[in-house]
This record gives C-alpha cells, structure tokens and sequence, in this order.
C-alpha cells in the first residue's frame, strides 16, 4: 500500500497499542551490551527497530526474534573485530545511539542511512571527536556517511542539550564502560528530558548507576560498571496511542489498552492535551508548549484544527529537523484538508473549524507521523482523501493501515497513473 485512498468512516473497536518504540531500542542496547543472556518481551520489528538490532548484531551481539521477542547474547567486549558497517535506514535514535558506543570496539564503525537522516544535525558528536582527536569523518546530507574511531576516554563532557536529548543519551549509554569516572555537563537547556529519564529507567534495570544533580543538567557516571542480563518486558506507545486517544477526541468509539498510566515516557502528555483541547476559551486562546512533546505535534495539531476556538503550539523549531520537515507538512497537508493553521516562526496558530473538507490528494512527506495524522483526519472529513507514500509507517508501526481497516477505516489503493 503506497497511495491510499481513505473514504471517511467513525473507527469503534479495541486496539492495543504497540510496544514503546523509545524503550526498545533503549533495551535492547543494553541487552546487547550485557553480559549474559536477556530476554525482551513485547517487541515489534518496525524499521527503526530493525535497525538498532542490526546495529547490535555487528559489534557482536548475538539477537534472536521469536514470538513478539528477542533473545540477546551480549557483545563479547575485548575481542578483536574487524571494522564495520551500520545502515540506520532513517533511524535517528539508531544514529545517535550508537556513534559513542562504537568506540568500544576496535576498528572503524561505518554509518550509513538514507532519507532525511543524513540532515540530520551531528555537530555535538563532531566536536566531543574533535575534542578528543578521534578520527570522524562525514560525507552527506543526500546519503549519510558517517566513520568514526575511539577509543573515547573518562572525563568531563560538556554537550548541549537543545538539539536533541538523543546525544545525551548516547553519552549515558557509553560512559558507565568506559575505564575511569566521568561527568557530563549539559550546557544549554535540556529538550525532551523525558526521554533522558526513560534511558536512566532502563540503564537502572540493567544494572547501570548514574547521578544527576537536582536540575537534571549534570550526570555523574562511575566507570567500570558492568551491565547484567535480564528479562525485560516493553511497555506501550503512549506516541502510537497518541493517535488512537485523539481519534477519540475527535468522535470515534476506541478503546485503548496497552498503556502503563505511570509511564515515563513523556508522549504520556497527550492525555493532559487532549484535556485542554477539549475546554473551550472565550477571551484568550490556548497555548501549548510543543518542546518536549515533539512527536505528537501532528496529531494535536489536528485535534486543534477541529477544537472551538484558538489555539497557539509554541517552541516547534526541531520539528523541522525530523523525518521531514514536520512544522511545514503538518501545516500544508491540514490546511489542504481545510484547517485554520498557519506557521508564525517556530509556532503552529490554530483556529478550529467545526468540519474538515477532504476531498483532496495530500502526502505524507514519507514521514510515519503525517501518515498516521492523515488517516485519522480521513475519519473527520466530508470526502475521501488521497494519501501518497502511505507505506513509510512501516518505520514505527508497521501493521498500522491494518488494524486501520480492522478498527472500520475504509481503505482502497490508488492507482497514481
């Protein structure tokens, strides 16, 4: 299915979302690096979790998949390897993730990729290989091509944290390995921090102990540590859910299950959204912060577009350094649909329409969250919309056009001529 034609149709039913995409790439790396056989339950093979397995696999972890789970032998650590090469595909988590660790292993560590990755900004690992006089070198931005060398050294690392909380995770991966005690200091305001108390959750289950001051700006990491195998189950998606709650929203009949409502992950902050969506204002117009929330902006800002009154989602600048550029996609294929929205700066402005027309060809920008966004806005439309590159959800939840159909979507592939 590339070119989708969605006729709108209310979707009822029960759907169980799908694993956390975030903590399962978290989990199996540590796996991977443990000593000792692990056990993650709950995975679903979507492409960006391929990729980190596949990443896994060539420093020498040994990772089987059976049953909605994966067997991990850890990497032997201090065996000679010969160099090596990992396609991330367009797993930015994939990328960022596995730069610091490949300088565990001996040998050069290649990194490829291919869409929008090779855009995809770098610089704090440029400069920590720089700083540290390792061989880096990148050719892109049309095809990544990354090759890097270490071996890193324990000390102090300053890094910011206003580009992505991916290289602060990366970091918080690599360091407890290293030979010697480390601090890293984050420099500038921390984006996403959520996701940084998701990589301490699982360091913590796998047996790896880091401090952090009281702001959460600087970590202290003993060296030496050891990660220890064990058996780890993956909670759901509250970023997939996020899509199947707005549906909700939005007058659909779902039931939603899978969801731990103690989580961590901080797309757990749809639920507070949708909240504020649903109240409506008279006088001033809602604001949202999109800062930490970054992967569902699409989804909300479609709810917004079909929420009485104004609503203002600020702070929207990384959105144009994901999949694609998600600030313009968003906005052009909701305003094609026949939303209010507008991009003022680095800000979404919404006036709520009380219908959206449809009967329009739109496009997914290759990017799974448009995607998804569109087929739910397919189910508040007039007419059918027609949805190009519709198979690029593969990326993080592969079954999702078909649990769309099962759940009452109504859906016919487009012949494009």
């Amino acid at each position: 299915m590339t070119h989708l034609t969605l006729t709108p149709k209310n979707l009822t039913g029960t759907v169980t979302v799908p694993p956390s995409k975030s903590m399962a790439h978290r989990a199996v790396i540590c796996a991977s690096l443990a000593t000792g056989r692990s056990t993650i339950k709950n995975i679903q093979l979507s492409d960006d979790i391929i990729a980190t397995i596949e990443g896994m696999r060539s420093f020498g972890a040994v990772i089987s998949y059976n049953h909605k789970a994966l067997t991990i032998d850890g990497a032997p650590f201090g065996e000679i390897f010969q160099s090596r090469t990992i396609d991330c595909n367009e797993s930015g988590s994939t990328l960022r993730f596995l730069i610091p660790l490949a300088t565990l292993f001996a040998g050069e560590t290649q990194f490829i990729g291919r869409g929008q990755l090779g855009k995809r900004p770098l610089e704090p690992y440029q400069e920590l290989f720089t700083d540290q006089s390792l061989p880096y070198h990148l050719v892109g931005p049309k095809n990544l091509h990354l090759s890097v060398k270490g071996p890193l050294t324990p000390g102090i690392y300053e890094m910011r944290g206003d580009i992505s909380s991916q290289f602060i995770t990366g970091m918080l991966l690599t360091l407890p390995l290293l030979d010697g005690d480390s601090v890293l200091k984050i420099t500038t305001h921390l984006e996403s921090k959520g996701y940084i108390d998701l990589t301490l959750s699982v360091l913590e289950s796998f047996g790896i102990v880091i401090k952090q001051d009281e702001n959460g700006q600087e970590f202290q990491i003993k060296g030496n540590q050891v990660y220890v195998a064990r058996q780890y189950e993956v909670e759901g998606d509250y970023s997939q859910a996020a899509f199947w709650l707005s549906a909700n929203a939005l007058g659909n009949t779902l039931s939603v299950t899978g969801l731990d409502s103690s989580s961590l992950q901080g797309d757990r902050a749809i639920i507070d959204v949708l909240n504020i969506l649903n109240t409506e204002f008279d006088e001033s117009e809602r604001i949202i912060d999109g800062a930490q929330i970054p992967d569902i902006i699409p989804i909300v800002a479609l709810v917004a577009s079909l929420s009485k009154g104004k609503t203002t989602i600020t702070n929207l600048e990384r959105l144009r350094i994901k999949e694609s550029d998600r600030l313009v996609a968003t906005q052009k294929e909701l305003a094609a649909l026949g939303a209010r929205i507008e991009i003022i700066g680095d800000s979404l402005l919404i006036e709520g329409v009380s219908q959206l027309a449809g009967g329009q060809d739109v496009w997914s920008h290759k990017d799974h969250r448009i995607a998804m966004m569109l087929a739910i806005a397919s189910t508040v439309c007039l007419d059918p919309i027609h949805v190009k590159d519709s198979d690029c959800v593969k990326k993080s939840y592969p079954d999702f056009w078909e649990i769309f159909q099962q759940l009452g979507g109504e859906i016919h592939e487009r012949n494009m001529g």
